[in-house]
């Protein structure tokens, strides 16, 4: 973490935010937040992060005390305080102190400025493993804090060689513990619709791609398709070439993956620089 962040209305020393102990972030796990890079000092897509964080207070009936305008004015502080030339800014904001313990109440806003770890450049020159996981994450459409089954489920991943999972119900696959999922078959590229966060990443992948599918996909598609490949904010695009023990088209990353990545860097160039 970075020395300066957001809390308590104004920014102050990160080593001195605090969040009582009865906020129902701690002891319910209600909150929502939300994360994007910094690239050469600007914000990357820094408008539809605050559509997103936005709109997922107001869905989960957390009061909001800032306008657009001064959170914006905010995150620039921040970077500049905090000499952010590539790192992340992570807004939280809790569950506040409810008189029932349970209801949502007044949260806390807090925005932390971090540094980033990517993933490691041989994850993207040789693929990703996934680990199959039957679950559908809570109000998916909604960036929640609550992570506590992938959190708990973490501890088999290393020992099974596996980057993350994917999500899966009844055969239907919707999305990975911290990115949505892509398929490649045929050269058509597609996306699952339903019980997934609607991604930044994946927004501008799919816009850079112009012609993608967006419609339930199964496990099986999956397993048999050409290629496939996760997005998010801080991975990017990672080629996935393999689920459980089942090896994904060639078992290396595709042309349409890498393409697509390729892409998505220039993207971030024709803006930031």
């Amino acid at each position: 973490m970075k020395p300066f962040c957001f809390a308590d209305g104004q920014i102050i020393s990160s080593e001195k935010a605090t969040l009582h102990p009865m906020d129902l972030g701690l002891i319910r796990g209600y909150g929502i937040f939300d994360f994007f890079r910094t690239v050469n000092f600007k914000p990357l897509f820094l408008e539809s992060y605050l559509d997103r964080f936005l709109a997922s207070a107001e869905k989960t009936f957390l009061p909001m005390d800032y306008s657009r305008a001064e959170l914006r004015a905010i995150i620039h502080e921040l970077i500049e305080k905090n000499n952010l030339k590539e790192g992340g800014i992570r807004m939280v904001l809790s569950g506040g102190v409810s008189p029932n313990h349970f209801s949502p109440a007044k949260g806390k806003l807090f925005i932390f400025a971090e540094s980033l770890i990517f993933p490691a450049q041989e994850k993207y020159d040789k693929g990703i493993k996934l680990l199959s996981l039957e679950y559908v994450r809570p109000i998916a459409e909604i960036k929640t804090t609550n992570y506590a089954y992938p959190v708990w489920d973490s501890m088999r991943w290393k020992d099974a060689g596996a980057e993350d999972v994917i999500y899966h119900m009844n055969g239907i696959l919707s999305e990975s513990s911290r990115s949505n999922f892509f398929i490649v078959k045929d050269g058509i590229i597609s996306t699952p619709d339903l019980h997934v966060l609607m991604g930044i990443t994946r927004k501008h992948v799919i816009e850079l791609a112009g012609d993608v599918q967006i419609r339930p996909i199964s496990m099986q598609e999956a397993l048999n398709a050409d290629e496939a490949f996760i997005t998010s904010t801080t991975k990017v695009l990672l080629p996935v070439t393999q689920i459980d023990e089942h090896e994904i088209g060639t078992g290396k990353p595709g042309s349409v993956s890498l393409g697509l990545l390729e892409k998505f860097r220039e993207l971030e160039k024709e803006i930031c620089f």
